[in-house]
């Protein structure tokens, strides 16, 4: 876990949001510390059935802005985070959760539309199909993300309504990301068909779900003639990665490499080179003007 990502982003005038995961709050107090001396432009995101409560309560406390995923709007989770002063956001994928996050006392929504990679709860809607039916159940801002890697996506989810963009799959192939080399590359030589949903890599999780990744990845575990992909390195600590397990590797990472989940959304057949996120920055913008 390393700031480099978040304060590049930041830096070049994005909003950062770093990935709690599973951390623990010794771990994400490190990079929040890092980033917090020199922006308030970031968050942190939770993935709700992974997420500590120490660290979540520490994010709250520490980071202008916390979102969560993967579980209903939870009222007590949102009261915590605006309780302490952060601002509290909610990834949905219908118009059904975001009202439910808008009942539950959201600041902010994030449209995740299906083509997006990572985890996801539900079947939903593509992102403008997304977009349309969110603007038209709530009141709240809305944030657009998946499948926007370029200026022209970036164009297509303002027009539509959307207040900002999230970008992920672009910028896990940035100069500052801890993503692997062997993910980054992987990335940048995907079409969008090679990106796809499906169940693999949910060992271990404490609720199974679909999730978007390259066939690749499926493809790798798969063939793999052993019970362990390797061993990702994630802030100081060494995790064994079983197969099919959920954790994609890090850059210090090291054994089946391949066998490991890289997630990537559609959009990766915009993604043709690994580039600084300053430039990644600068060129999405010209979307927005």
């Amino acid at each position: 876990m390393t700031p480099n990502l978040p304060l590049a982003v930041a830096h070049a005038g994005g909003h950062a949001v770093y990935p709690a995961l599973a951390a623990h709050a010794a771990a994400l107090a490190k990079v929040i510390h890092a980033v917090s001396h020199e922006t308030e432009a970031f968050g942190v995101n939770f993935l709700v059935p992974l997420m500590d409560r120490g660290t979540l309560e520490l994010a709250a406390e520490r980071a202008p802005y916390v979102d969560f995923f993967l579980a209903a709007p939870a009222p007590e989770l949102v009261a915590l985070v605006r309780d302490r002063g952060a601002v509290c956001g909610w990834q949905v994928e219908s118009a059904e959760e975001a009202r439910a996050a808008e009942a539950a006392g959201c600041d902010v929504l994030i449209a995740k539309g299906w083509e997006s990679g990572g985890r996801k709860r539900i079947e939903g809607p593509t992102l403008l199909a997304l977009l349309d039916a969110i603007l038209d159940a709530v009141a709240l801002p809305v944030i657009a993300a998946g499948g926007i890697a370029t200026a022209r996506t970036v164009a297509a989810a303002l027009a539509t309504g959307a207040g900002a963009v999230r970008v992920g799959t672009r910028f896990i192939v940035a100069q500052e990301s801890d993503a692997h080399p062997a993910w980054k590359r992987a990335v940048v030589e995907a079409r969008a068909e090679d990106a796809v949903v499906s169940t693999v890599f949910n060992a271990g999780m404490p609720t199974p779900g679909p999730h978007r990744v390259l066939r690749r990845s499926i493809q790798a575990a798969e063939a793999l003639d052993a019970e362990q992909a390797g061993v990702v390195r994630l802030g100081g600590a060494e995790i064994p990665v079983a197969r099919f397990a959920p954790t994609p590797p890090t850059r210090e990472s090291t054994g089946a490499i391949e066998a490991m989940p890289f997630y990537a959304g559609q959009s990766a057949s915009a993604v043709t080179a690994i580039q600084p996120a300053a430039d990644i920055i600068a060129e999405l913008a010209t979307g927005a003007s």
